[in-house]
């Protein structure tokens, strides 16, 4: 007689699993995009200073962190400010995974709770707003610490 021996639980029904799950369907979502992040940043760098600074002896490496890296940086500077806004309001896969269950919540998840679950519209709200603001100062904290000017680009200072 042969006999079957489930494996307990599906993949979802536990914390790391699902948190693994979660992060692999985010990056999953979103890869395709910060490619095409990175191959418009990386439109942005001229052939001819490349052939240049090769003309000029620089080495693959050199190439990359001196001319490639600082002309690609508004393209960088978009694509990390984007994933890092999306990672910190989640909602959609872990409301379509695991709709918040096995400590797998985010603060949109806590958000989307209070105000349609429990109907606590008010701390609902102060959560939506809550959120808003952070998102807020991380954009700006990221465009004043990365720089949002191309190379050459900035003005002077005296």
């Amino acid at each position: 007689m042969v006999t079957i021996h489930l494996i307990s639980g599906a993949p979802l029904t536990s914390h790391w699993p699902s948190i693994a799950i979660i992060i692999l369907a985010e990056i999953w979502k979103t890869t395709p995009f910060m490619a095409l992040l990175m191959l418009a940043g990386l439109a942005l760098v001229p052939e001819e200073l490349l052939r240049a600074a090769k003309v000029d002896g620089a080495t693959p490496w050199q190439r990359f962190i001196r001319i490639m890296l600082p002309l690609m940086k508004p393209a960088i500077l978009v694509a990390l400010l984007f994933r890092t806004l999306d990672a910190f309001r989640i909602f959609d896969n872990i409301f379509i995974l695991t709709q918040g269950n096995n400590r797998t919540g985010s603060v949109s998840i806590l958000g989307y709770d209070n105000l349609f679950t429990a109907l606590n519209l008010g701390i609902g709200s102060t959560i939506s707003v809550l959120i808003f603001i952070c998102v807020a100062i991380i954009a700006f904290l990221f465009i004043k610490g990365f720089g949002a000017a191309a190379p050459g680009t900035e003005l002077e200072r005296r």
